[in-house]
């Protein structure tokens, strides 16, 4: 009697746990609101749903080869891949598929995401961050001529720009800063920007470059009109303007824009081509907001990246130091003394998820090899309510046939059984909520089947009954040896498609994945309920009965 009181407490305590993990509960989650993505507080039952289900992103990334002839591309996918899916997992996206296709692309899928720019930019930007001096030598001044003369021949001019290569992105009003951290002490400097208005500009007579590159007010920095910008950016690209580019030197642009009246400028800097550090060096970026500074970005060295940092800083105190990422140049703050280990980027006007989007990327690495969309796709929730909708009509019909044939060919066994499978399918749910799975289609599937697994223990231990029935032994005695003898038959089967459950989810991806938990939940729950809640069952019925009457199987 101790013994089945056990049992009893055993079986409702897993009840409660399983009430508990799929209880409706209060998350933050990002939802779209009048066409808005916000950070919304909403009620929901804990069980996450795959791209097929709730709809989504579906995304095709390849090797973009508009600028560099890429030689291996397969093993240049191999690392994109790793950037790319840290990315993503620190996205947020429950459940993402991150998967190679052929030697050529690389396929995303990001459930419960329909914020397809900020998707493609997350998995797309480079996000390799330098550290550069700027020039102070003035020597973009000396080569101005010889520029002119190579845009001139090349038929570059602002009134009529070839249009290649140029960079059609929207000027940004920002006004860039960077606070950095000593080891000692808090050093903060803020970028000088030069404006359309200055009247220390200092314009170079002659041809493209020596009509439209203003001298800025700091050390290697110049501004260009818009107006301007495509023919100059086009002109820089040519390959005779990088050959006859100053030795040890290269010229980036700035983020920024700069406004004045109606005149808009970009920035241009000339910085010491030889970087005093990359954000290889780099161990964590956080995203943060200051009173006064804004948004931010802070950054954190490794030991010899801190030190080389502070070596390189302090030789070049007085000097400015641009922060360059993916070759464009944030700011370009003066070193007022040596940095340490932590560091600032401050956005100025940038938003908070600007500041978190470059927190994440920088933490996530660069990417080996600059990557574009080839494809794009939003699967709609309709789909997914649809696919749920036939998936629960499969899962019901399965149910009732089990239910039929187990009450209309075992009878008051049959009844037994069906009470377990109600407890399996309780239980098998509340472990996928338990253990964050994503249920997905063919999820579903596996869900399906796992019942008529659950089903076939019981039909063993009743067929197994039977026979010791029919033997002449006691309803109690047949009741345990059925029971002993199917043991491990059941364990055997359960094991060996557990273990192929393993297999498809340590080597399969996305779907395949979604299929493997949900079969090996269904699994280990369908034996807990055949072998221990059924025999249960069998024991309070003996128990209340007193074996007095015949079992109906």
């Amino acid at each position: 009697m101790a013994n089945l009181k056990y049992r009893v407490l055993l079986i409702l305590g897993l009840f409660a746990a399983s009430a508990w993990a799929l209880f409706p509960r209060t998350v933050v989650e990002r939802v779209k609101r009048n066409g808005v993505f916000v950070y919304d507080t909403v009620k929901r039952v804990p069980l996450k749903r795959g791209l097929d289900l709730q709809g989504g992103m579906h995304l095709t990334l390849e090797v973009d080869e508009s600028k560099q002839v890429v030689a291996n591309k397969s093993e240049a996918l191999d690392r994109a891949l790793k950037v790319v899916r840290q990315r993503i997992d620190e996205f947020g996206v429950a459940e993402p598929v991150v998967q190679k296709a052929g030697d050529q692309r690389i396929i995303v899928e990001l459930p419960g995401i329909d914020d397809a720019e900020r998707a493609q930019d997350v998995v797309q930007k480079s996000a390799f961050l330098e550290f550069q001096i700027t020039d102070k030598t003035q020597a973009f001044e000396r080569v101005m001529p010889r520029f002119d003369e190579i845009a001139k021949n090349a038929g570059l001019s602002v009134s009529g720009t070839i249009a290649v290569g140029g960079d059609s992105a929207k000027p940004t009003m920002v006004s860039s800063l960077l606070t950095q951290k000593t080891d000692s002490a808090t050093d903060s400097t803020k970028a000088a920007g030069a404006t359309a208005a200055d009247t220390t500009a200092k314009p170079v007579a002659g041809g493209l470059f020596s009509t439209n590159v203003q001298v800025g007010q700091l050390p290697g920095q110049y501004i260009v009109p818009q107006k301007a910008y495509l023919a100059v950016d086009q002109a820089l690209n040519l390959p005779a303007i990088q050959a006859a580019m100053p030795p040890g030197k290269v010229i980036r642009w700035g983020i920024d824009s700069l406004g004045s009246g109606t005149e808009t400028y970009r920035t241009l800097y000339v910085l010491d081509a030889r970087p005093i550090i990359t954000g290889e060096a780099l161990t964590d970026a956080r995203p943060s907001t200051d009173p006064v500074e804004g948004n931010v970005v802070q950054f954190t060295l490794n030991n010899e990246g801190a030190r080389r940092f502070k070596v390189e800083t302090g030789k070049h105190v007085k000097d400015n130091m641009a922060i360059v990422l993916d070759q464009r140049v944030v700011t370009a703050p003066t070193l007022q003394s040596a940095i340490g280990r932590q560091g600032q980027i401050t956005l100025g006007g940038g938003t908070l998820q600007a500041a978190q989007d470059l927190a994440l990327v920088l933490r996530a690495g660069a990417l080996p090899v600059p990557l574009k969309v080839a494809e794009v796709r939003q699967i709609g929730a309709s789909l997914g309510a649809d696919s749920i909708t036939k998936g629960v009509v499969a899962l019901a019909i399965a149910l009732a046939l089990v239910v039929i044939i187990m009450i209309g060919y075992y009878r008051f066994a049959g009844v037994l059984a069906v009470v377990g499978l109600v407890l399996y399918l309780f239980y098998t749910l509340a472990t996928l909520a338990g253990f964050n799975a994503v249920l997905t289609l063919p999820g579903l599937a596996g869900f399906v089947l796992s019942i008529g697994i659950a089903v076939d223990a019981n039909v063993l231990i009743f067929e197994r009954i039977r026979e010791e029935l029919d033997h002449g032994k006691s309803t109690r005695l047949a009741i345990d040896e059925g029971f002993r003898h199917a043991l491990s038959a059941i364990v055997d089967t359960s094991a060996t498609t557990i273990l192929s459950g393993m297999v498809l989810y340590q080597y399969g991806t996305g779907p395949i994945r979604g299929f493997a938990v949900t079969l090996i939940a269904g699994l280990v729950a369908s034996l807990f309920t055949a072998i221990f809640v059924t025999k249960t069952f069998f024991l309070i019925w003996l128990d209340r009965s007193r074996g007095t009457q015949t079992l109906s199987i």
